[in-house]
């Protein structure tokens, strides 16, 4: 097939800044930003370390996935190469305070995700733009793409073949159904591809369970079309009508949703339509769940499988796949969504993310902490959460209980590449 001709239709500048010249600068800035000797310690221990009557017991699974992992360093790459370009990021790389500073104070700087504004007009051709692991909606790359800006598309694997399966119900004039949050960064890019090649496929963002039932019901009895509408306002395609767009339909999913959750969406909805049409021949569906995001998920209900006192779960609080973390803990035990150490003010307050409130409190949780039997705290973190952040919250798990830094940390002999 010949190559569309610049002048009618630019050429896509997209860039491969995995050099090995690079690439080995790059993640050793990298390590010496995010790693944590103490989490490898404990790693090495089986996930488990007692000081005294403190007990600190870490998941098997947890923190930076490999889709994160490169993200970070593609971005960390793109100053190296471009060291003199003005480069940007549609909105943040990761969900993480921590490391979308670190590209802050690299001098990268993070344009809007949930609209365009004038700053996308004013991008040129030696600009480099850095698309984050979520992807970005189509009407974003086509933007940066017809400004001719250098790309380093950062996008997740996992995000990308839940892209293919969407644009395959669309051709196949099938709605997709979407498991996921409607204002994600995440969704909002696979939305967009599930309108299809011509723009003219459709799609529903579902949310909860309630939301599910709302939808069955009305594939299998009808209902008010305009307060189906009301109810899904803002989170499917345009011109979506559910009376004529309901009647195949493909199940996909944010990568970082609940595994379980959505397997109960995709089981309902299948119901549903067998109810209507005595078959399940207008039925689709497609695992998109992320690997590490069910390995996490997995690794904390093994570890649940012991009693703890307490868990933490640390990471940003936009994070989804930490968000389901924390709701798997709570189903257990107290459990503290905390972005950093310094969450844990004292022994008398836990500052944290109250998912029902959807706000940072502050607790008084003394009676775990500073009872002077025995206890055991669990960590984990969300797939966007570095080991250094990790390991100062064990740290101060420990100083709060009077263990000093130095009995936690390994012998200088036992730490890597020194």
């Amino acid at each position: 097939m010949s190559e569309t001709p610049a002048a009618t239709s630019p050429k896509r500048k997209r860039v491969n800044v995995r050099r090995p010249e690079v690439m080995e600068m790059v993640q050793a800035e990298v390590a010496r930003h995010y790693q944590s000797s103490v989490v490898e310690h404990i790693k090495d221990l089986g996930g488990r370390l007692t000081v005294g009557n403190t007990t600190v017991r870490l998941a098997q699974q947890f923190g930076f996935c490999y889709g994160v992992e490169r993200a970070i360093d593609l971005a960390y790459a793109s100053r190296r190469v471009f060291p003199d370009n003005r480069i940007f990021l549609i909105g943040e790389i990761i969900h993480n305070q921590e490391v979308n500073r670190q590209l802050v104070d690299m001098g990268i700087v993070s344009l809007p995700w949930q609209e365009m504004n004038e700053d996308y007009d004013k991008l040129g051709e030696d600009d480099v733009v850095i698309v984050p692991a979520f992807g970005a909606p189509t009407e974003f790359m086509e933007k940066i793409e017809a400004r001719e800006c250098i790309i380093v598309d950062t996008t997740c694997g996992d995000v990308m073949k839940v892209w293919r399966r969407v644009r395959g119900y669309a051709k196949d004039g099938a709605t997709s159904i979407i498991h996921g949050k409607s204002g994600h960064e995440e969704t909002r890019a696979t939305a967009s591809r599930a309108q299809g090649e011509d723009g003219l496929g459709h799609y529903l963002v579902m949310l909860t369970l309630a939301d599910t039932d709302f939808v069955c019901d009305y594939i299998a009895k009808g209902g008010n079309r305009q307060e189906f509408l009301t109810r899904f306002a803002g989170a499917h395609s345009p011109g979506f009508d559910p009376d004529r767009d309901l009647a195949r339909i493909g199940v996909a999913n944010q990568t970082t949703m609940l595994k379980s959750e959505t397997e109960e969406i995709q089981r309902r909805l299948r119901r549903a339509l067998d109810s209507r049409d005595g078959s399940a021949a207008n039925f689709q569906v497609f695992d998109t769940i992320c690997g590490a995001t069910q390995e996490r998920q997995d690794a904390l209900f093994d570890l649940l499988d012991e009693p703890m006192d307490m868990l933490l779960v640390v990471g940003g609080y936009n994070s989804s796949n930490t968000t389901h973390l924390v709701e798997i803990g709570n189903e257990h035990l107290p459990t503290f969504f905390i972005h950093n150490a310094a969450c844990l003010h004292s022994l008398e307050e836990i500052v944290h993310f109250d998912l029902h409130e959807k706000r940072e409190i502050t607790g008084d949780y003394s009676g775990v902490l500073m009872s002077g039997k025995p206890i055991v705290v669990g960590v984990t973190a969300g797939a966007s959460c570095p080991n250094n952040l990790i390991e100062d919250t064990i740290l101060k798990v420990f100083e709060l209980r009077g263990v000093p830094a130095e009995q936690v940390k390994p012998a200088r002999a036992e730490l890597p590449n020194t």
